[in-house]
């Protein structure tokens, strides 16, 4: 069964969205092979996967769409962030520019502060625009569905406050054009009312109380945040190793250096608050004590552009109190390794809704840093264990579908 689905990224025209639209448009050109996707069937692998499983919506049914501030469209994007080089782009430049972005809501990010944003005055007004452009997306192209996707830079850090933490408490501070409901609030606020569900992929607070009950009165599913691409990919995993194996962690000192427009909003300190938070929250959880010399650091350098690099030193401890070392330098493009995430985590939230899931989808924890839970919760962040919460989750689903 084909199904239509509207695909729209809040940062339409960054390095993340412009990568994604021009990549899946190779691969329907056959000019880029068909991986790197949970949800997208593979001819190297006899494992039953995902795609066995659901009908997921087809890479030739996805329409994208988005809001952005910069750039006229995703082709000029794609070109400026240079992350595909232009003679792979050209092939597809007809649909990459075909990509519009709408006028974005204003972001605390610490950014450039000029660009096309909604000229709506306040909140309310903002939420409306954004819903009007999704509600005229979903007729133009005969949509069955749309998700949302926030691939926007990272705001500056945000603590939760009492503006959070009921609905109507929140409502009431919409009413206020309160500075602490941030864009990001208010682009999950529009979503929930859409009943589109809504992917937070940015480290940027949105995961509030007031949110989650709004999500759950509206029946919408979300997840979120700050997708696990690079360095903490790696970090997840050697960690769980080292629980296995009982290695004791002394310290583990991370650096972050990229040169792309996120590395250039993260050198704003709060933005960079943000997102380290986010980096460092994990390590303790996996192996179960507080690793006491644990640092992070993110670093603008504008040569590198999307091809970061990622270093780790680690300091262990092992059998009779003998030290070692391991050091891993991950040399990767950003929005590579981001892009097909998207994908994934689109469709299958566009199958959580399907089949009535509501609220926060704790089975996409494989796809983030800080996943999503409700109070009361423990993180899950062993990649090993989120790999399997997720294959409980869709046998789950499809038993039932098949019932």
């Amino acid at each position: 069964m084909k199904r239509r689905l509207g695909v729209l990224v809040i940062g339409a025209h960054g390095a993340v969205a412009s990568t994604l639209f021009a990549g899946v448009h190779l691969m329907l050109e056959g000019l880029a092979p068909r991986v790197g996707m949970i949800t997208e069937k593979s001819g190297e692998s006899a494992d039953e996967s995902l795609a066995d499983w659901f009908d997921f919506a087809p890479l030739e049914d996805l329409v994208f769409g988005g809001w952005d501030p910069g750039h006229a469209n995703a082709y000029e994007g794609a070109l400026k962030h240079g992350v595909l080089p232009p003679h792979r782009l050209e092939a597809v430049r007809q649909k990459l520019e075909g990509v519009v972005a709408w006028p974005a809501i204003p972001s605390n990010n610490g950014g450039d502060a000029k660009g096309r944003f909604i000229t709506a005055r306040g909140h309310r007004a903002q939420i409306a625009e954004i819903k009007k452009n999704v509600e005229e997306f979903r007729q133009k192209h005969a949509l069955e569905s749309v998700v949302i996707v926030n691939l926007a830079s990272t705001e500056r850090y945000l603590a939760e406050g009492d503006v959070h933490q009921t609905l109507d408490a929140f409502e009431q501070a919409l009413d206020k054009n309160d500075e602490r409901i941030s864009a990001a609030m208010r682009y999950f606020y529009a979503a929930n009312l859409l009943g589109a569900p809504y992917v937070n992929f940015t480290p940027s607070l949105s995961n509030v109380p007031a949110l989650r009950e709004h999500a759950e009165k509206h029946n919408n599913p979300f997840g979120g945040m700050d997708g696990k691409t690079g360095q903490t990919l790696i970090k997840t995993a050697l960690a769980s190793i080292f629980r296995i194996r009982r290695l004791h962690i002394e310290g583990w000192y991370s650096t972050n250096i990229l040169g792309n427009n996120d590395g250039l909003v993260l050198a704003d300190p709060e933005s960079n608050k943000t997102k380290v938070v986010s980096k460092a929250s994990v390590l303790d959880s996996i192996v179960g004590y507080k690793v006491e010399n644990h640092q992070v650091h993110i670093h603008y350098y504008k040569p590198r552009g999307d091809s970061k690099e990622a270093w780790d030193n680690i300091d262990l401890v092992g059998f009779a109190g003998v030290p070692m070392q391991m050091k891993v330098d991950f040399l990767a493009q950003d929005s590579i390794l981001a892009a097909p995430l998207v994908v994934d985590l689109v469709r299958l939230l566009d199958v959580a809704k399907q089949h009535g899931e509501k609220g926060i989808q704790r089975q996409l924890s494989l796809f983030f840093k800080s996943p999503h839970i409700a109070p009361g919760e423990t993180p899950v962040h062993d990649p090993f264990a989120q790999e399997q919460l997720l294959l409980d989750w869709a046998k789950k689903l499809s038993r039932k579908t098949r019932l």
